[in-house]
């Protein structure tokens, strides 16, 4: 049985990439809405199955849930509209 960290913190970021998980969001529909790569994606979700010792991406909302008493729901609203870009990466 695997146990959850009850000290783990979570960033502003991985809060969203969570909220977005819970609403059924993919990898590529993370990025897009977060104006990250869909490689950056898949990073944050792969911290966040470590960090709440989740086997699958899918386990990660109720594993949130268990550990911080939060509805991962309420967290897309820390998240920019969908098809906001935030990069602030300069064009070549």
């Amino acid at each position: 049985m695997l146990t959850i960290d009850p000290n783990a913190s979570f960033t502003t970021r991985q809060r969203q990439v969570v909220g977005l998980i819970a609403r059924g969001c993919s990898n590529v529909e993370v990025a897009d809405r977060l104006g990250i790569s869909p490689r950056t994606a898949k990073a944050h979700s792969d911290v966040l199955r470590t960090k709440l010792s989740v086997h699958r991406r899918r386990q990660i909302p109720a594993a949130f849930r268990e550990l911080t008493g939060e509805d991962p729901h309420d967290l897309t609203s820390l998240a920019p509209a969908a098809g906001a870009r935030g990069d602030s990466r300069a064009a070549d």
